[in-house]
């Protein structure tokens, strides 16, 4: 039996990987060209925004409702369940009148369902107690779907790594199937801030069945699990009921590679070959923009025990999000001097995403 990589043969192989991704296959399977217009299905993606997007202006449901409507986008994720002044039966049926009179659906969400996560909070009771009022509040809202995450990417460091924590998220998740399918709400998990690459959540969504759960997909996440954004769509596509759409920039520093995240059509994705394969893999989800701009997050990939939690990351997947750190330049981070200049840069940012994916590509009304 071959023994563990040591450290020197991770950076072996990074040096290796990185080689490799200059390589003129690689760099066509980050950005390769559109598919011809007569192979693609003929659809119009649907668009919309999470309320993560602009979280500085403090809103609440019918607040964010009606901006929703004034952008004219037709779907809102609403990622937590504060965003509600009540979770009332009756309280959230007039929600749900609201939206369907302003012609938006809301996409109804949620945080860790993961009991051993360290992003767990005891505040909605157990993680079934949580899950179960999640499928509740969307069922009452309309919601076909309950966006949720497992937890971060600290989850990888903990005891049985991430594996550990994709059994007990998968324990929590039978759990509540029978509500789930009774209700007909699809619970979506998300690969969210590093916790899960693309092929760990579908071994999740398998594991626990994907007749009842799917995948948000989220492009911004993939490069903080090490991943191209177009090979992560690539393998989640299939399970994706909702999404969480954003722009990124790596670039290499003397540890690693960095990452900041954009508005739409400022970074690195090639967004017309992103979505025309959007369209073929998942026509059914939403375009939904969750735009988190302004600060970069470091990779240390060249230190002493970075790789400890990543022991099964693959050279060819790896090289992907290498070949993107040797093409990205520095950006400059941003931070407001006060809560209403965030405010004001947060709607910004998302309204410019809105523009670009409504007049460059075609998305939404």
């Amino acid at each position: 039996m071959k023994s563990a990589p040591t450290a020197i043969n991770r950076r072996t192989f990074v040096k290796t990987a990185g080689l490799f991704a200059t390589g003129a296959a690689l760099t066509r399977s980050i950005a390769a060209p559109a598919l011809p217009a007569d192979s693609l299905p003929k659809v119009r993606l649907r668009l919309g925004f999470d309320n993560f997007s602009i979280r500085a202006m403090g809103w609440k449901a019918p607040q964010l409702l009606e901006y929703a409507a004034a952008q004219k986008v037709s779907v809102l994720l609403m990622s937590d369940l504060d965003a509600y002044e009540s979770l009332e039966e009756a309280s959230l049926r007039e929600v749900r009148a609201k939206a369907e009179g302003l012609g938006v659906q809301i996409h109804a969400g949620t945080w860790s369902i993961c009991p051993s996560s360290k992003a767990f909070k005891t505040k909605w009771g157990t993680a079934e107690e949580h899950l179960a009022l999640g499928i509740r509040v969307a069922r009452a809202l309309g919601s076909p779907v309950l966006r949720c995450v497992l937890g971060t990417a600290e989850d990888r460091h903990t005891p049985g790594g991430i594996e550990a924590r994709i059994a007990d998220t998968v324990k929590v998740l039978k759990g509540c199937r029978s509500l789930a399918v009774d209700s007909n709400v699809k619970v979506a998990v998300e690969n969210h801030a590093g916790d899960m690459q693309a092929g760990e959540l579908v071994g999740l969504i398998e594991a626990a069945g994907p007749d009842f759960v799917g995948a948000t997909l989220d492009s911004g996440n993939a490069v903080w699990a090490l991943e191209a954004p177009l090979k992560n769509l690539e393998i989640l596509g299939p399970y994706a009921v909702t999404s969480g759409i954003r722009d990124a920039v790596v670039w290499d520093y003397a540890e690693g590679a960095k990452v900041q995240w954009t508005a739409v059509g400022e970074g690195q994705v090639n967004w017309r070959t992103y979505f025309d394969k959007f369209a073929q893999l998942c026509p059914q989800a939403p375009v939904v923009l969750e735009i988190i701009s302004g600060f970069a997050k470091p990779f240390p990939y060249l230190q002493e025990g970075f790789w400890k939690a990543w022991p099964k990351v693959k050279g060819a997947d790896f090289a992907g999000f290498l070949a993107l750190a040797r093409q990205g330049k520095p950006l400059e981070s941003h931070k407001s001097p006060d809560q209403k200049a965030e405010q004001a840069y947060q709607r910004e940012e998302l309204e410019r995403s809105i523009r670009y994916c409504r007049e460059e590509l075609g998305i939404g009304k």
